[in-house]
């Protein structure tokens, strides 16, 4: 039986949601093709021959796009099983199924995806798919198959590490583990695992790096929602990552109170290739961080910027600087510390116009700070609406989107696009700009490495993006 596994977008990387499933049904017997839509056409002859077509949603955007790319499938092929799955899957599933999807699976999704394929071959070609009856999301104990990369595009065709210098390297992309014991309110991982994490076994993670190095990789991406849930398990995977690949690096993402808490292994990180670490912020107003349940302070991230210093790690934060209750004073306050810290090379561009995003299920909605500014959910935005309560702060987040674009279009350089964002909230302030604060401490002049593409998840997606569904 055929099947086709479908990525809309998933941060420039090479999907490991789709190699993932592919190695499972694979070994099922089905007969897979993999299609990336963020690097690749649409394979219309492959989709107008699949049994199961499976889109994989991994994040807002994907979802997005996955909502247009749906009624094209549906044309293509009105006889396929649609089945949509990943972590926004179960956040959306009432509004996939308006859309015809058949079968939704979140969570640990291989073994519903293997179920489905079985339940759908043991039909026959042409058999109606009974109810589902795979869990919409799972948090089964997997032992996880080593991801099946065959028919994917090359590493060569995704985002690349940037070493600042001139030097480049192709990027890879693999997981170790899923979930997150933290319940932070804004985070879309909270609303599906509810605390729970789950554990991708070593060997499995060390053999799918393995073939990537073979494959070109240089530099490998863990995409865990927090590398340090398993502190144990990340420091032993990274140890032996070095003893096998010692010319390879890597990045991760570890949230402020992990750094905080484990400022002893920083040094071990750096050690083992550890380029750069990205840390989720947020923000620096400890009123806000009280309310997204952040797990840190402004102080403790002022912290962590001298412990990564220190240790020799490039720190890469990322920010959700516009929510209800962020003044415009605040954001000011903002940029004025990103340069203080010296910080600026460090932040790309989009995460100073992130706005908070209230998906389906958000445990924002549970606070009663958020309700005097909701106003109503927007089905085709897969968001509730709200609107600040300074509607110059709302302009000017809209101008700082624009900035943002501006400069990605023209190439300009972070600091260019932060310097020109600077006199943007200076303005939406009803003042001149003053020069930009100089950093407190000396920053050595070493270049900071970073991806082609930046790291965020809930930003809207572009017409180009809708232009290649």
């Amino acid at each position: 039986m055929k099947v086709v596994l479908v990525s809309t977008y998933d941060l420039g990387h090479q999907p490991f949601g789709l190699a993932s499933p592919a190695a499972w049904l694979r070994e099922a017997g089905a007969s897979v093709t993999c299609i990336d839509l963020a690097v690749e056409a649409l394979k219309k002859q492959a989709v107008q021959s699949a049994a199961l077509v499976a889109i994989y949603l991994p994040m807002h955007t994907a979802t997005r796009l996955a909502s247009a790319l749906l009624p094209r499938i549906k044309a293509l092929n009105p006889r396929a099983h649609l089945c949509c799955y990943g972590l926004y899957a179960p956040m959306n599933e009432a509004f996939l199924r308006r859309l015809g999807v058949q079968t939704v699976l979140g969570g640990e999704f291989e073994a519903g995806l293997a179920s489905l394929y079985a339940r759908l071959a043991a039909g026959g070609p042409g058999a109606p798919a009974e109810r589902q009856s795979e869990p919409v999301v799972s948090f089964a104990k997997l032992q996880f198959r080593v991801p099946d990369r065959t028919g994917l595009p090359p590493l060569s065709g995704y985002a690349h590490l940037e070493l600042g210098d001139g030097e480049r390297r192709t990027a890879g992309y693999t997981e170790a583990s899923r979930g997150c014991k933290h319940m932070c309110r804004h985070c879309p991982v909270v609303p599906v695992y509810g605390g729970r994490f789950r554990i991708v076994q070593r060997d499995v993670v060390m053999e799918d790096i393995r073939r990537q190095v073979a494959a070109g990789a240089r530099h490998i991406t863990f995409g865990d929602p927090d590398f340090f849930n398993g502190v144990g398990h990340a420091l032993r995977l990274v140890a032996a990552l070095h003893r096998a690949f010692p010319h390879v690096s890597y990045d991760a993402t570890i949230k402020v109170e992990h750094l905080l808490k484990h400022a002893r292994h920083l040094p071990t990180l750096a050690a083992t290739g550890c380029l750069f670490v990205t840390t989720a912020v947020e923000s620096i107003d400890d009123d806000v961080l009280r309310l997204l349940d952040k797990g840190h302070t402004r102080a403790d991230f002022v912290r962590v910027v001298g412990l990564a210093r220190d240790a020799g790690l490039t720190l890469s934060p990322s920010f959700m600087p516009f929510t209800p209750w962020t003044s415009l004073r605040c954001y000011r306050d903002l940029l004025a510390l990103v340069a203080e810290l010296g910080l600026i090379d460090h932040v790309a561009p989009v995460q100073l116009a992130i706005r908070m995003l209230v998906p389906a299920g958000s445990r924002l909605l549970e606070l009663a700070a958020l309700a005097p500014f909701l106003d109503g959910y927007d089905a085709a935005a897969l968001s509730h609406r709200w609107s600040h309560p300074d509607p110059e702060a709302d302009r000017l987040h809209a101008r700082v989107r624009k900035i943002v674009a501006k400069g990605e279009a023209r190439g300009a350089s972070r600091r260019e696009t932060f310097a020109e964002i600077w006199r943007a909230a200076h303005r939406a302030c009803g003042a001149a700009a003053p020069a930009l604060p100089k950093p407190r401490e000396e920053a050595d002049e070493i270049p900071v490495p970073r991806l082609s593409e930046p790291w965020y998840c809930c930003a809207e997606p572009t017409e180009g993006q809708f232009a290649r569904i």
